[in-house]
């Protein structure tokens, strides 16, 4: 499988501008890739409380239907980060849009201390079936808990996905994180950061990476836009958990309703 990792800089706001750039990544990328990933809310970037009801849009509006027309031309599959308005009341949402559609919506559930008032926190986990593959969205500040990853591994994830837009001096942060979240849960984590500055005056970290299922680092970006391609050996899932399954050896585990849905995906509601 060969995940495509789109590590750029935004424009806060400026969804013409972001959009653009998305569309010229996935235009672009190598014909054999299966899925492009892009930073955190990407196509709208940060926004303010003023910004934000002109800004944010429902998933079923322009910016994500031109993102699904592409998507369909190039047979490929993109994770994206938008701030999404449901019926005035606005997420901090990433989306797994394949040919089909949206495959998979996770909207971020532990957010930043400047995003509390802006966002709602999403109250689900969820993963999805995605070409055999059982695949979870976590974003940015999500992958400090622990228990945001380990609520993906005990819904199946086997590859965990993150958009990411973290800022100096918290790089190092996210580089142990995520490798942390890959290896207690035996699956492939793949981060996507922004890199740049921001409006006001964030520099972000870049450090995009790919930690396979032992916790090892297989890629890792430096601060400077990038398009890399990383190919992951799914082998490599029951080779890490063959001599011992966290996830079967744990006596502990997280409370709430799991649902199981007709098209694969799985749900855990939290408590």
């Amino acid at each position: 499988m060969k995940i495509e990792l789109v590590q750029l800089a935004g424009r806060d706001g400026d969804v013409v501008h972001n959009l653009g750039r998305t569309l010229e990544a996935i235009a672009t990328c190598a014909a054999d890739t299966d899925l492009l990933i892009f930073p955190e809310t990407h196509l709208t970037g940060f926004v303010d409380a003023e910004q934000l009801a002109s800004v944010a849009e429902p998933l079923d509006g322009p910016t994500l239907q031109a993102v699904e027309q592409l998507v369909r031309k190039r047979n490929v599959s993109v994770v994206v980060g938008i701030a999404e308005n449901d019926g005035g009341i606005f997420y901090n949402t990433s989306v797994l849009v394949t040919p089909d559609g949206i495959a998979l919506r996770y909207r971020k559930t532990h957010l930043w201390p400047s995003e509390r008032g802006l966002f709602q926190p999403g109250d689900r986990y969820v993963t999805a079936l995605w070409k055999g593959v059982r695949v979870g969205i976590l974003i940015c500040y999500d992958i400090e808990l622990p228990e945001s990853a380990r609520a993906l591994g005990q819904l199946g994830a086997e590859l965990i996905l993150v958009t990411n837009g973290n800022m100096d001096p918290y790089g190092p942060v996210h580089r142990t994180a995520i490798m942390a979240r890959a290896q207690e849960n035996q699956a492939f984590a793949v981060m996507v950061n922004r890199v740049g500055e921001g409006d006001d005056g964030l520099v972000f970290a870049g450090g995009s990476a790919v930690v396979n299922p032992f916790g090892q680092i297989m890629f890792e970006a430096g601060r400077e836009e990038c398009q890399q391609v990383v190919t992951l050996d799914l082998e490599q899932l029951k080779e890490s958990r063959k001599d011992y399954d966290y996830l079967n050896d744990r006596r502990l585990h997280l409370t709430g309703v799991q649902l199981e849905h007709t098209d694969g995906r799985r749900e855990l509601l939290i408590p």
